[in-house]
């Protein structure tokens, strides 16, 4: 079987590796890849904001099976030209991928199908910013409707700072291009938890529980990234409310999408706000998560190539997803500067050294003079699993502490808060 993964983050080498380990024996290809991924698989040049590149991949590769990573190659279609081309592939056409693409429809949507969220208004200009203002108490959320490179979501104190923070947004000021369309909701409060589901456009069947870290400092502080760790436990919610979560969020977005013509095939990755009236969504996402992926993977024993291929046929109910006990974490190792403007080509040492049972996910790497380099923001994934988070964050910082580059920045408390809850 040959199967081509869409990607070159540290999420890709995660379900590379995993894909890899199938008893099954695929022929893996990934494009475009990174340096720790080119390691493993044939790596294929490719630019994934460009339908007719990705199908040149598709050409050269012959996939039995596409799995697609990101959510720009969602948004540019590219799960709709496979499908007209005949080719299996796991991942939600791009109407489908509005749920995420599209806040504004994400909120409308879960207005139609009663699942809970925060309270929300769609606006598109600074006046009809200032009125629905009037609406909400205390502090309010702003976010731009579309993909924003995870700049798009900003926390406000006061009714003050949230006019302002509209404004910039309509005005490009902060995201380097004008905004046409905003949500404001009230902020919620309560413990996150990142819930995902494998989806075949009919069912919905869980596939892990996880909470990550979205701040670049110690404590939760600092600037929002696109994530500096993760980790994943058997107790990070109870079975109830697990239970509850697939059958109210998960199962109705299955069947709200198949009603309005538009069948949910992929990962469903719900963002939830635990609060004291309940679950609510804050968001969705239509793919995998990073760096959730690369600690959740470590526990899963499923074969990922049969559940893949599975929900791409409309069958994933015939899969038993087992998860081994215990726990996994990962700590992200980034560039100074990130997620601003970040330094690049830093010669990364200390790779060989870790031991084997330590996973180390290239995210953002690539070859230069024969040495492994830094090519982005969040550099290396480092993952392992333990017979419990302790276990599994100790196994992350020994081996952190055998890899190094120039200005390299970490946290060094992943997994905080449910360590201090034990």
């Amino acid at each position: 079987m040959r199967i081509l993964v869409f990607g070159g983050g540290g999420r890709e080498h995660a379900l590379v590796w995993a894909l890899q380990r199938s008893a099954r024996c695929p022929v893996v290809f990934c494009a475009p890849g990174n340096a720790g991924i080119a390691r493993i698989v044939k790596c294929i040049e490719t630019d994934l904001s460009q339908l007719p590149s990705m199908l040149n991949v598709v050409v050269l590769t012959q996939p039995d099976l596409v799995v697609v990573g990101p959510e720009v190659p969602l948004a540019h279609g590219i799960v709709d030209a496979l499908i007209a081309q005949g080719v299996k592939t796991f991942g939600p056409t791009r109407a489908a991928a509005l749920l995420e693409t599209s806040k504004a429809f994400a909120k409308d949507f879960m207005d139609r199908w009663h699942i809970p969220t925060a309270i929300y208004e769609v606006c598109h200009t600074i006046d009809e910013v200032r009125r629905a203002l009037m609406l909400f108490h205390g502090q309010v959320v702003v976010k731009v409707d579309g993909l924003a490179a995870g700049k798009g979501v900003i926390l406000c104190d006061s009714h003050e700072q949230a006019l302002t923070v509209a404004r910039d947004f309509l005005t490009g000021v902060l995201t380097g291009s004008k905004v046409d369309k905003l949500i404001l909701e009230e902020m919620l409060s309560g413990p996150e938890v990142s819930y995902f589901a494998i989806c075949d456009g009919h069912k919905a069947i869980k596939f892990g529980v996880a909470q990550d870290h979205k701040r670049l400092r110690e404590g939760d502080t600092g600037p929002n990234t696109g994530g500096m760790g993760a980790y994943s436990t058997d107790d990070l919610i109870s079975e109830e409310m697990s239970q509850w979560i697939l059958e109210h969020v998960a199962a109705r977005v299955v069947t709200g999408m198949q009603a309005e013509g538009t069948a949910f095939t992929g990962v469903l990755f719900i963002g939830l706000m635990l609060t004291s009236e309940g679950p609510k969504v804050l968001e969705f996402n239509t793919r995998f998560g990073d760096p959730e992926t690369e600690a959740m993977l470590l526990r899963i024993e499923t074969d990922l190539v049969t559940l893949l291929e599975t929900a791409s046929e409309g069958r994933v109910e015939s899969v038993d997803i087992q998860t081994r006990p215990g726990a996994s974490a990962c700590v992200v190792l980034a560039s100074a500067g990130y997620p601003g403007v970040c330094s690049m080509g830093r010669v990364i040492v200390g790779l060989d050294n870790v031991p084997d049972d330590v996973m180390v996910f290239h995210a953002g790497t690539r070859f230069e003079g024969g040495e492994v380099v830094t090519a982005g923001g969040r550099v290396l994934v480092v993952a392992a699993s333990g017979e419990d988070l302790n276990d599994a964050l100790r196994q992350c910082y020994d081996a952190i502490k055998m890899i190094s580059f120039e200005e390299m920045q970490f946290r060094t408390d992943i997994g905080w808060r449910a360590l201090s809850s034990d």
